[in-house]
């Protein structure tokens, strides 16, 4: 009976050990791999080879400018050379981490007979007009005539023209350095007309240092897919004005032309509102030599705010907002003028403010007054206004006046209110800016997912990353080929894919989730299972040791 008893106690031992192996081995096996594969964080791979390659991206804005030649512009031995292409590159010396260069690939060749005889009409406007009809440039290209010496196409003091399309003129030379000297002519009008070193430092003005452009360089509204327009009349005193303004038939004569012209850079939404009771928030001073009231320029950035709590509009909008304000002022304080700097009244009565919008201070005639009966009615020059306005619509845009060569003639702007070659400089603009900012995007994302583990990348989030990149690449690679409008469209894609990743909402489930919490929960659930399992696995590598020893001999 003792001998079976003790069989049967070593048979539970053994039976003890094996299930303890067994649930050790399915804890280890098993378990652990599951709870891993279940609680792990899920981050797709990400291009961080590629995205730390775009900090070294190098620009290379190719600008083809074909050059004809007419038949007494240059030398006889210097015509039989044509057709040949001369490539002019400089870089643009901006203190940013992308490197820049403008290149000008220039294409010389002879004038056609249609171009020959459209430059021996009376004026310089209907050659333009006949030049302008058999084809289309593409956006970013320009052409420019070199003309005779002696020819009356120009005035005799011009050495050169710019017109309102992408054309130009110049005077050519009898001399045997003539392409040499008119190759440096053509180069000052295509910049004017194309890349300066003012419009690439006001497109890059939020990644440049401050003490390499001042404020004033940063006048530019940030790209956009689109804007919102809104115009709005102030009226502080309608007791005393009875205010109209032909708002509507002012946007469609005026506006509307110029917002058809930049419909490529963007899509645009008017609307207008009056307010009433709309005060400054700035007392006008009186000035007892003229009996008027004025608002000195050191007090023009406190107008702003006061009145912008009663505009409204922006906090609903998901793009830039610009505000236009005519402001009426109060009878008390009429007239009211606007001073500059020195003191003396700004000839417009306005002002503008960067990337925000502008004011004018719209002054009632005094003779109105003398009518008894209040309120006095007011009819707003909308001329006078929207004159104004596209002026600093302009501004607030970038597209300012250009730095036109010596003895240059510029026409004047087409009834849109915009040229085109100014519409072409803001996409150039527009695009290295939409480069930029994708860049700095995609970098700073990268690094953020590299320093915190645990925040989750989707698949999604991946998928817009790559094709932020993607888009980048082919949008410098347009660039250099001097294909603008789909290097804009491509940029304008990697920004909205890379701010699509980078906002993704997904990417702060598990930020706010540190390791303590993960311990504080899975301890209290693995701690009671693991212990019994490593005091048994404990027991048995004793016991194991223990039987491997051998007997002791003893005499």
């Amino acid at each position: 009976m003792a001998a079976t008893g003790a069989a049967a106690t070593d048979l539970e031992v053994v039976r003890g050990k094996r299930a303890a192996l067994f649930f050790a081995a399915v804890a280890i096996v098993l378990g652990l791999p599951l709870w891993w594969k279940t609680t792990e964080t899920y981050r797709a791979p990400l291009p961080y080879s590629q995205i730390s390659g775009l900090n070294a991206l190098q620009l290379r804005l190719m600008v083809p400018v074909t050059v004809v030649f007419t038949r007494d512009s240059v030398p006889l031995d210097d015509q039989g050379k044509l057709p040949f292409t001369v490539v002019h590159e400089r870089e643009i010396p901006l203190k940013y981490k992308m490197k820049i260069k403008c290149r000008f690939q220039k294409t010389y060749r002879r004038a056609l007979d249609h171009e020959e005889e459209a430059l021996l009409l009376g004026s310089v406007q209907e050659a333009e007009t006949v030049l302008a009809q058999p084809q289309e440039q593409a956006a970013g290209s320009l052409t420019v005539y070199v003309i005779s010496e002696h020819s009356s196409l120009l005035p005799q003091d011009m050495m050169s023209y710019i017109g309102p399309e992408r054309t130009a003129v110049v005077r050519g030379i009898m001399h045997r350095e003539a392409f040499n000297i008119i190759g440096r002519r053509i180069i000052q009008v295509a910049q004017a007309m194309s890349l300066t070193e003012d419009v690439l430092a006001a497109a890059l003005a939020d990644h440049l240092p401050e003490d390499k452009w001042s404020s004033d360089k940063r006048r530019p509204l940030k790209s956009s897919l689109g804007y919102e327009i809104t115009f709005s009349l102030l009226n502080p005193d309608p007791k005393s004005h009875d205010v109209h303004w032909d708002i509507e038939g002012a946007v469609q004569r005026y506006v509307q032309p110029f917002l058809n012209a930049l419909r490529a850079a963007g899509n645009f939404s008017v609307d207008s509102q009056i307010l009433y009771y709309a005060m400054l928030g700035v007392n006008p001073r009186f000035d007892p030599a003229s009996s008027s009231y004025y608002l000195a320029m050191h007090s023009l950035p406190h107008v702003i705010n006061p009145v912008e709590s009663r505009l409204g509009s922006s906090a609903a909008s998901l793009y830039p907002v610009l505000n236009f304000l005519l402001y009426v002022p109060e009878l008390a304080h009429s007239p009211l003028y606007i001073q500059d700097r020195d003191g003396a009244p700004v000839a417009t009565n306005a002002f503008h403010s960067p990337r925000w919008g502008g004011i004018m201070v719209y002054n009632v005639d005094l003779k109105a007054y003398n009518v008894s009966e209040r309120p006095v009615r007011v009819e707003v020059d909308m001329v006078r206004v929207m004159e104004v306005f596209l002026a600093q619509l302009r501004l607030l845009f970038g597209i300012a006046h250009p730095q036109v060569p010596p003895k240059c003639l510029l026409s004047g702007p087409k009834s849109e209110g915009l040229m085109t070659w100014e519409l072409d400089r803001l996409l150039w603009a527009r695009s290295v800016e939409n480069l930029a900012t994708a860049t700095t995007t995609l970098t700073s994302l990268a690094q953020l997912l590299g320093k915190i583990s645990n925040i989750v990348i989707k698949d999604d989030v991946a998928t817009e990353v790559y094709r932020a990149v993607a888009a980048v690449q082919k949008a410098a690679e347009e660039l250099a080929s001097g294909h603008l409008s789909s290097a804009f469209a491509a940029s304008q894609e990697a920004v909205t894919s890379s701010e699509r990743a980078f906002f993704d909402p997904s990417l702060l489930h598990l930020l706010y989730f540190p390791d303590d919490q993960k311990f504080a929960i899975y301890i209290p659930l693995f701690l009671p299972m693991a212990v019994p399992i490593l005091l048994s696995l404990v027991k048995i590598f004793l016991e194991t040791r223990k039987s491997w020893k051998k007997p002791e001999k003893t005499d």
